[in-house]
């Protein structure tokens, strides 16, 4: 574990606690394609190597955002400031009630039975975060 502190970036713009309902009604069966849960940190500590922190946005939250602008499910992706470890986005998938999969992000090092695991938990995508070149930023 690293000494960085789990503090929201001052920049990082919060979630908004009261958003407005678009006029738009998806169809029935309306998928959110690419969303993230954020932590909690004090569960699901931010990875040591991240470029951001960000504010905690738990399961709950994605949920009920899910419900309120009219989707019936979600693809939660991994996101990049937990690293490898995919536990936050596993334990929302696991709580959706079978209404959302999810996007692990693995290495090369992860294992057939690692990937059985995540598959078994309702993961249905992997994503790769691949360094940059020396002397190029990284566009993730």
């Amino acid at each position: 574990m690293s000494d960085k502190p789990q503090v929201m970036d001052a920049d990082w713009l919060v979630w908004h606690q009261s958003p407005k309902k678009p006029a738009y009604v998806p169809p029935p069966g309306a998928v959110d394609a690419h969303c993230h849960v954020f932590g909690p940190g004090a569960e699901f500590p931010f990875a040591p190597e991240r470029k951001y922190t960000p504010c905690d946005a738990s399961k709950a939250q994605l949920f009920a955002l899910r419900d309120y602008l009219g989707f019936s499910r979600n693809v939660i992706v991994q996101a990049t400031c937990h690293g490898k470890d995919n536990r936050a986005t596993v334990d929302a998938v696991k709580a959706s009630n079978g209404l959302a999969r999810g996007v692990a992000t693995v290495g090369e090092d992860i294992t057939e039975a690692e990937l059985a695991e995540l598959d078994a938990a309702g993961i249905r995508g992997v994503r790769f975060n691949f360094p940059a070149p020396a002397g190029r930023l990284h566009a993730a």
